[in-house]
């Protein structure tokens, strides 16, 4: 499949006016000398699956490629796309054995886009015109953050009323969810976007500021957990994690993300799987 679809993707070039040469196949050492590996592998939830099973098979399948990415590529930069996310970049970092500068996970910018993405709709704006953050977890515990969301520069609380507001903010939480009843399967376009991002700003070193989930080591009062910040993306993978003033109603809400993701990261230690 992988093989096919890369070589259907070439000979889209002549097409579409690129030189890319995309190939594709079930061999690592294609992965051979990456500055940048993408882990996308994993399975969905199934009716009838606990979450400690999911935990379980995925971890063991990025545990997997990991070891096997490094096998050809003894120092990449990896961005974790596998869910349950936090976790699954907690578990590739603890197999790799690579910098927490170099593993991160992709989940903020696909957060923050899909956020914005429904303020659009209701303000009627351009989403281009809209800068926003998101912090924590990815899921249900994740933390928009209105305050530092401007559009053109305008507060968005001077655009949107706040009983709208929230419950953008709620179907943002759920996003996920929304398009798995829409299709039957996760999405594919958004992630794909977003990962594309993050590794854009590290491979032309543009030092873009993104949410994404990394390692805080006692940012945010929180130690040794991966989670959702901000943070400046370049050559070496986090340049930093930025630090932003939060008030005490959204560091308790990071907080309160930060225990539920930390509940998920003790299942998987208990199984001793890394």
């Amino acid at each position: 499949m992988a093989k096919g679809k890369a070589l259907d993707t070439w000979q889209q070039a002549p097409v579409d006016g690129y030189s890319t040469r995309v190939v594709g196949g079930d061999d690592y050492a294609l992965t051979a000398n990456s500055d940048i590996v993408i882990i996308t592998a994993g399975i969905p939830r199934k009716p009838g699956m606990s979450r400690d099973d999911l935990i379980s098979t995925n971890a063991k399948i990025v545990v997997s490629v990991t070891q096997n990415i490094l096998k050809y590529t003894p120092n990449p930069i990896i961005i974790v796309v596998s869910n349950p996310l936090d976790v699954m970049t907690y578990a590739c970092w603890k197999a790799s054995g690579l910098s927490d500068k170099r593993v991160l996970g992709m989940a903020g910018v696909l957060d923050t886009a899909r956020y914005r993405a429904f303020l659009a709709e209701e303000i009627g704006c351009s989403p281009k015109d809209i800068s926003a953050i998101l912090m924590g977890g990815h899921g249900d515990t994740m933390v928009p953050l209105p305050r530092y969301t401007t559009v053109s520069g305008i507060p968005v609380t001077e655009l949107v009323a706040a009983d709208k507001l929230n419950a953008i903010i709620e179907r943002t939480k759920s996003g996920g969810g929304e398009l798995v009843n829409l299709m039957g399967t996760s999405a594919w376009y958004a992630p794909g976007a977003a990962a594309a991002q993050m590794a854009v700003s590290i491979l032309k070193n543009e030092n873009r500021i993104y949410p994404c989930c990394v390692l805080l080591n006692g940012q945010y009062n929180i130690s040794n957990l991966f989670v959702g910040a901000p943070v400046r993306l370049g050559r070496d993978g986090v340049q930093n994690i930025i630090e932003l003033q939060l008030n005490t109603a959204e560091l308790e809400l990071l907080h309160n993300s930060a225990t539920a993701v930390r509940e998920v990261v003790s299942a998987l230690d208990n199984m001793n799987l890394v």
